[in-house]
């Protein structure tokens, strides 16, 4: 995992990634000064190692010399383009439009001065300068992609029509031969404020469009059958749960990877860090699926079987408990009330898999860093409505008038079913679960560290089966992020 912070817990910002020899490079904002573009590197998109800062803001009277926002990194022809995002003092900081740097290493980065940029709207299809009822202006968050043999820019824009609370959209800018043409929307939905850090990628035969929207800090998706098609939603179009932002998509391989960082506490102001990229895949429908990281299983360093994960201990000792642990099935449950049964977790870092079935009525679910006093993480599977949700539960020492902790962290969905595998990882302060194959709940939380793992009921009767632990090497500390990264990545 990487954290930009210095200062300020909360300096990492809006990103790009582009992987280049086998080398992860990350490129990010720097909150909340916006004074330069941060670069790291990484060989396996995990663990990040800073380098020297690519961009910095311009000199006083350059059209950039105010901010500097989110940009896009690309390889184009053996050199290197990054689009950004510039602001400048005498606007006030409030007109956002879109530059250029070229670089032959992703280490030096030169600004390009040529007619044409910077690119700004011109008020035909976006608001500009003398049309804009919000008092600042959007046009930003560019994301270059290659359509046809033809070069274009997604933009975070706003439709020059409409509520001024929903003329969020995804703008285009055409680029032949250095002369830009401004284009309708590619996506005006009429829902948001805006549509930030937008990119667009091709996945079996479908053009899928990815946005991050303040409104509740999450990611959501549409899909059209062509790159300029009619776009239009599923029923579900959550792509990563709250609390995740600014993602962008990169090829690896076969593998299209999806990045993104991460609100700790679901605020803005809070820990922000760049969790483990995941995965795009597509179910029969065609609707996105999330899907875990394929370097994970690379990671593991051993294998411990259901058998052996050892002796079930009961946390309140529920006198209805029933509990028996088979060597090919353990089947649990209390009558009445809840009960908590735990074993002792074998690694900080690990991956947990196995088929968990519901025998009966009641609720049931995983926990993790779990205490001997009933304090961790709970993840709850409500098999009726089909919602998954994670919370941080136990005692609160802090405050003798309200002496629990009861965070409902982040929460999913997932169809409604009494058997599914599932899919648990832990490593540093990172959680991620998958049902059935696709990641539901994906965050970093930092409230508890406990010795033990297992599962909860309450009036329930569940089963596991099939089970395996995954142990993973001990995580490098996201503090580490902040040394010299030419001693880890010397041919970088």
């Amino acid at each position: 995992m990487y954290s930009g912070s210095g200062f300020s817990d909360w300096e990492i910002g809006d990103i790009t990634v582009i992987i280049h020899k086998g080398v992860y490079h990350l490129f990010h904002l720097i909150i909340p000064n916006h004074d330069y573009i941060a670069h790291a590197v990484s060989h396996d998109g995990i663990s990040w190692k800073r380098v020297n800062n690519a961009l910095f803001v311009g000199n006083p009277g350059e059209w950039d010399d105010d901010m500097l926002w989110t940009m896009h990194v690309c390889e184009v022809n053996g050199r290197f383009e990054m689009y950004y995002t510039g602001l400048q003092r005498k606007d006030r900081g409030v007109i956002s439009k879109v530059g250029l740097a070229v670089s032959d290493d992703l280490v030096n980065w030169t600004k390009v001065n040529k007619e044409g940029y910077p690119i700004e709207p011109k008020g035909v299809y976006y608001e500009a300068s003398h049309s804009n009822p919000r008092k600042w202006l959007s046009f930003r968050d560019p994301f270059r992609v290659v359509y046809k043999n033809d070069v274009y820019l997604l933009i975070c824009a706003r439709s020059i029509h409409g509520p001024v609370s929903r003329r969020g959209c995804v703008g285009v800018v055409k680029i032949t031969n250095d002369k830009v043409e401004r284009l309708p929307p590619l996506l005006y939905p009429m829902v948001y404020d805006d549509i930030e850090c937008p990119c667009v990628f091709k996945l079996n035969d479908r053009y899928y469009i990815i946005g991050s929207i303040r409104e509740d800090i999450k990611v959501r998706y549409w899909f059209a059958p062509d790159f300029f098609g009619e776009y239009h939603s599923f029923h579900d179009d959550v792509l990563l749960p709250q609390g995740n932002y600014a993602a962008r998509t990169e090829q690896d391989g076969d593998h299209v990877l999806l990045f993104n960082f991460f609100y700790a506490h679901g605020k803005i102001d809070a820990l922000r860090v760049l969790p483990p990229p995941k995965e795009l895949g597509t179910d029969d429908k065609g609707r996105l699926v999330l899907k875990s990281y394929y370097r994970w299983d690379t990671m593991v360093v051993k294998t411990i079987l259901q058998p052996e994960f050892g002796t079930i201990q009961q946390v309140f000792l529920n006198p209805t408990v029933h509990c028996q642990q088979d060597a090919d099935k353990w089947l649990l449950g209390a009558r009445s009330g809840y009960e908590i049964f735990t074993f002792q977790r074998p690694s900080q870092g690990f991956i947990w898999e196995g088929l968990l079935t519901v025998e009966g009525m009641g609720k049931l679910g995983l926990v993790t860093d779990m205490d001997g006093e009933g304090n961790g993480y709970f993840i709850s599977f409500d098999v009726v409505n089909g919602l998954v949700q994670i919370r941080a539960w136990g005692f609160n020492a802090l405050n003798n008038k309200q002496n629990f902790i009861f965070n409902n962290i982040q929460s999913g969905i997932f169809p409604i079913k009494r058997a599914f595998t599932f899919r648990l990882i832990r490593h540093g302060h990172y959680i991620e679960l998958s049902m059935d194959g696709a990641v539901k709940l994906t965050l970093m939380d930092y409230t508890y560290a406990g010795p033990r793992l297992g599962l909860y009921s309450a009036s329930s009767q569940i089963s596991l089966q099939n089970s395996v632990l995954k142990i993973l090497p001990d995580p490098e500390e996201e503090y580490a992020s902040q040394e010299d990264a030419q001693k880890v990545s010397p041919a970088f």
